[in-house]
């Protein structure tokens, strides 16, 4: 089951909301989840690879899609901004080291 976490984007203030987990979205929507989340390219892939692949692909990706997705926003230069626990499981699942501040 996904988790929801917060993430901000430091430059510009722009908050989201992330999710790291299994997909039960994905599993019940394949393409269009992230079309809405404005991953337009990502989303016509994604449509390309369920049609050929009969729907395997969406099964398969429900196990994925999160970690793909906030992997990219991390990219962008998002930052996890929510409680030190939530934030804590979701460098465990996304595979993130801790970053620690200078004092």
């Amino acid at each position: 089951m996904a988790t929801a976490v917060t993430i901000q984007h430091p430059a510009i203030g722009l908050t989201k909301t992330g999710y790291f987990g299994f997909s039960w979205t994905y599993l019940f929507f394949g393409w269009f989840v992230p079309l809405i989340r404005g991953e337009l390219g990502v989303a016509a892939l994604h449509l390309l690879f369920s049609v050929v692949t009969f729907g395997l692909w969406q099964l398969i990706m429900s196990f994925l899609y999160n970690k793909q997705y906030m992997t990219r926003m991390l990219e962008k230069g998002y930052v996890l901004r929510d409680t030190d626990e939530t934030m804590a499981k979701a460098r465990l699942s996304l595979g993130l080291a801790e970053v620690r501040l200078p004092a």
